[in-house]
Parts: structure tokens; sequence; C-alpha cells
């Protein structure tokens, strides 16, 4: 029988704007974002962290690299915890496109995908992310383990939990901690939601 799990959900810190590239935008992280993963490390120093699996996306991976050398663990890289618009050419973050009322962001809110992502089935999305956290679950029975990904993979998986149906329904900030509760008896429970109090003046 699986004992326990204490899931920590974090969002990768703040990575480089990208406009426009050649193939998938896939940016490293900003000094501001490298301060984030930092803070998050540190403020995590004090929890008995047993395994780090990340996004194989760069921004996902160097957040995660900081996050698992003081606990002397191995990072585990899962290709289905990439976000959904892993293939798109440009990374415009989630909160400028809301201050500026961006076209692209009435679409997120609206979740026109077909705008978004043409060809991406949200459902198939949420199910791959499910799939995906459940093998992290399964793989740690009793243990204390983060996962590193994107806004969009948070959203997917506590939606499920937590019986929502939208796709994108809250907006976790960089480097922040969403945490469940995932016993042995297949119950999920959401601890918490978007944490951010060791980041103060760095979001």
């Amino acid at each position: 029988m699986m004992a326990a799990v204490e899931l920590l959900l974090i969002r990768h810190a703040e990575p480089v704007r990208v406009e426009s590239s050649e193939g998938p935008a896939d940016p490293e992280l900003t000094g501001r974002g490298r301060e984030q993963a930092r803070r998050l490390t540190e403020w995590l120093a004090d929890e008995a962290i047993d395994a780090v699996w990340a996004s194989p996306l760069r921004r996902a991976v160097e957040t995660a690299i900081e996050l698992a050398r003081p606990h002397a663990v191995d990072l585990v890289v899962d290709e289905e915890l990439c976000e959904w618009d892993r293939d798109d050419p440009s990374y415009i973050p989630i909160e400028e496109l809301r201050r500026l009322r961006d076209e692209r962001w009435t679409a997120l809110v609206e979740e026109r995908w077909d705008e978004l992502a043409p060809g991406l089935d949200p459902a198939r999305f949420r199910a791959g992310v499910v799939g995906a956290v459940e093998r992290v679950i399964a793989a740690h029975p009793g243990e204390h383990v983060a996962v590193v990904c994107h806004g969009g993979v948070i959203n997917a998986y506590l939606g499920h939990v937590l019986g929502i149906s939208r796709h994108l329904w809250f907006e976790p900030r960089y480097a922040s901690i969403s945490r469940v509760a995932a016993s042995r008896d297949g119950a999920r429970s959401v601890v918490s939601l978007n944490e951010t109090a060791h980041l103060r003046g760095a979001l």
C-alpha cells in the first residue's frame, strides 16, 4: 500500500522575454528570475525534499537545479510536465499580456485554444499532466517531492484535483509553491495555493 506523499508544485522563476525565434522559444532565467530561484531554494532549505522533478524547458530546469542542489538529489525530467505552448516561437509573460490588455490575454481568459495553440486538445493536455504528476506520486511513496513546471501545468493538475473544468482558472506567480497531500488511498487534497511569502520584493 502506497504511503502518503507531500507534493510541491512550483512554477519556474521568471525567464527572459522572447518576442520571436526561429524555433520554439525556450528562454533562460532573467537576473530577477535567478534571484527568485535563490529565494525559493533558501525558503525550502529546511524541508526534507526527497526528489525534484521538472519540465525539460530551460526555465524549469534552471529553477529546479538550484532547488535540488542543497538537498543532494538528482533532477528527474519528464516531457509531459511541459507547458501547453511549448512549441510557440515567443514567450511573453502572462503578467505583461494582462497589464497591456493584449488580445492574447483575452484569448487565454476565454480559452480560445484554436487561436492560442492550433491543434492543441486541452483535455488531452490535462490528461497528460495528470498522468505525469501521478507517476511522480507513485514513484515516491511517503516522500516529500518538488515538481518544477509551468502555470498551465499547475492549473491542469490542481483543476483536476478540485473538479474545476476551466483549464486556466488561476495565475500561479513565478517561483510560487502550491502544495498537495496525496494519500495512500488515492485521495488528493490541496493544502496551499500560490505561496509567495519568500518572494517579497522579487516579483
